[in-house]
């Protein structure tokens, strides 16, 4: 029973000091990297979500091109309101 309760212990470290790395890599990743976005609606028609689908497509946002000024004509990019207080 002693030897079930230390593999339960060092089972949930393990778990917990994966969780405080994974964390903040993954956030890291998507502010910094890319992440992935859902397009609805018809303001992107017909380029996305063509022919008046119901459905919704994903798209990826490429934030590191953006931090490289890697834009170019014919791409796609997505603004986030900025909020002065």
């Amino acid at each position: 029973m002693a030897q079930a309760q230390g593999f339960g212990r060092r089972y949930i470290k393990a778990f917990f000091k994966g969780f405080f790395v994974a964390v903040p890599v993954t956030v890291t990743f998507l502010d910094r990297v890319a992440c992935v976005a859902r397009v609805e609606g018809a303001s992107m028609q017909p380029s996305l979500n063509p022919g008046g689908r119901q459905a919704s497509d994903v798209v990826l946002l490429n934030h590191w091109s953006i931090r490289n000024y890697d834009v170019q004509r014919g791409d796609i990019v997505s603004l986030v309101p900025f909020e002065l207080r």
